[in-house]
């Protein structure tokens, strides 16, 4: 009764089951041992032909209904006489491995192997097998449980291929890409919730060294390989173990108002910050915070993205430069000159002083020395004019060889000094440049109560005038004389 109750078991069962007599391969292992073989593996690698002796040695003595509907055959006789289109190709590895396990003593064996049916399909499968109780001595019976994982393995297969994809899309982006551990300051803001902390921008204005603690709280979980050439970084340890470097001065800043926005619960971020490369120089990025999916409830995975964008930051700041200075002499422009006295009108300091500075001969020098003579000559008013002011003082070129001193808080006897402080640096800049000297024509003028410092600049230009024609009156009456 109860044989009768594990024979419907056994052929009702929803796995494909599979009794065997593995008896032919025991015999195969005395005598291969007899003949002094004692690593298996070796020998068998050494003559595949040894591991398809050990299979003909195997007899299919049983198996159930659901190993027919696997299989697709008709009968057990019919899947005996085509075991060769079942066993085959892939599952050469597994059968090794599991010739080892019976090799070396155990009654057990399981393995990951890959099976076909007779249809020629390929299955992915997953064995165990058991030596039944009381056949130890010559593995008689071994039961074999057979289960289609093909599914499965096709699913971890496909996940597998995401996960490379999605490293290699990391590994390799163009930008710079962090991942980061963010729950150190999700516990710390919500400390401060606790304290019935609401004003969270006022709290970081009194208390700034909580800014640092949370920098410090961040665990770096990975980079890819453009953060290590952006900060240059030899590689990830040092990288890691560098980040003081990297997150300092004008960061923190920066990373005040991120924690500002995390604290409104702004998990997706946008902002241009510095950080810095392990050489000390300034690194401007854009970057791109994102607290991951699923992760939002402990920000225990953030995304971070950082494009370098310091080539754009100097092409901006040069372009800065440009609109608001000379590009030959250096000194402020004429839109800098104008849009100072308009602040200094509404501002202040009171008095304003204006010095207009007159360069004379260029037209000479460019007639008979040419463009280039004449270009080196104002870069040497320049110099003497860069030198000679000193802030909030600014000196500015406004025109062709028209230059100008603007004064803030300094008064006529002020003025008065720094034409003589000119003066004195355009002696030494001539005893320093052989050749044509140079020479300067100047005027000042000193603001009154109420005046626009548009008249202010035409007085002091009237001024220059006069030291011009005075300059070339004295000329004329120098080669009268010769």
């Amino acid at each position: 009764m109860q044989e009768a109750l594990y024979a419907e078991m056994f052929e009702l069962a929803p796995v494909s089951l599979w009794l065997e007599d593995f008896s032919g391969v025991k015999a195969i292992f005395d005598r291969w041992r007899a003949e002094g073989v004692s690593d298996l593996r070796a020998h068998l690698l050494a003559d595949p032909r040894r591991v398809a002796e050990c299979s003909r040695a195997i007899q299919v003595l049983q198996v159930n209904r659901r190993t027919l509907d696997l299989f697709g055959a008709d009968s057990l006789e019919h899947l005996v006489a085509n075991l060769g289109q079942v066993f085959r190709d892939d599952m050469f590895d597994a059968h090794v491995d599991e010739l080892m396990r019976l090799w070396n003593g155990h009654q057990h064996f399981s393995s990951q192997t890959v099976n076909y049916t007779l249809r020629g399909e390929r299955m992915d499968i997953t064995l165990r097998a058991d030596v039944l109780p009381g056949h130890e001595s010559d593995w008689s019976r071994v039961l074999l449980a057979l289960e289609d994982s093909t599914d499965r393995s096709r699913a971890e297969r496909a996940l597998r291929r995401s996960e490379q994809h999605a490293k290699g899309l990391f590994e390799h982006s163009p930008v710079s890409l962090w991942l980061e551990d963010f729950s150190g300051i999700r516990s710390m803001l919500e400390e401060l919730r606790a304290q019935d902390i609401t004003d969270f921008r006022t709290f970081l204005d009194v208390h700034p060294e909580f800014v640092i603690r949370c920098m410090q709280e961040i665990r770096v979980l990975s980079v890819n390989q453009q953060t290590l050439t952006l900060f240059r970084a030899p590689d990830k340890a040092t990288l890691l173990s560098s980040l003081d470097k990297i997150f300092r001065d004008d960061m923190r800043v920066h990373f005040a108002e991120q924690l500002i926005d995390l604290w409104d619960n702004h998990l997706f971020q946008q902002r241009e910050v510095v950080n810095y490369d392990l050489q000390g120089e300034k690194v401007h990025v854009f970057l791109q915070f994102s607290v991951m999916p699923g992760h939002e409830k402990d920000w225990g995975q953030v995304l971070v993205s950082l494009t370098d964008i310091t080539a754009r930051k100097k092409a901006e700041a040069y372009l800065e430069y440009l609109g608001r200075h000379d590009a030959l002499t250096g000194l402020r422009n004429r839109a800098f000159f104008s849009e100072e006295l308009q602040r200094l009108e509404r501002r202040g300091p009171w008095p304003v002083s204006i010095v207009a500075v007159d360069m004379n001969g260029l037209k000479v020098i460019n007639d008979e020395l040419g463009h280039a003579a004449g270009d080196a000559m104002l870069r040497r008013v320049g110099e003497v004019l860069r030198k000679a002011v000193d802030r909030p003082g600014t000196a500015a070129r406004t025109g062709g060889d028209e230059f100008a001193l603007i004064l803030p808080g300094v008064d006529s006897r002020g003025a008065e000094q720094a034409i003589e402080q000119v003066l004195e640096l355009l002696a030494l800049n001539n005893q320093f440049n052989p050749g044509r000297p140079l020479s300067l024509s100047m005027g000042h003028a000193t603001s009154t109560e109420g005046e626009r410092l548009e008249a202010l600049v035409h007085r002091a230009d009237q001024r220059m005038y006069d030291s011009k024609r005075r300059h070339y009156a004295h000329q004329q009456h120098d080669r009268r004389q010769r």
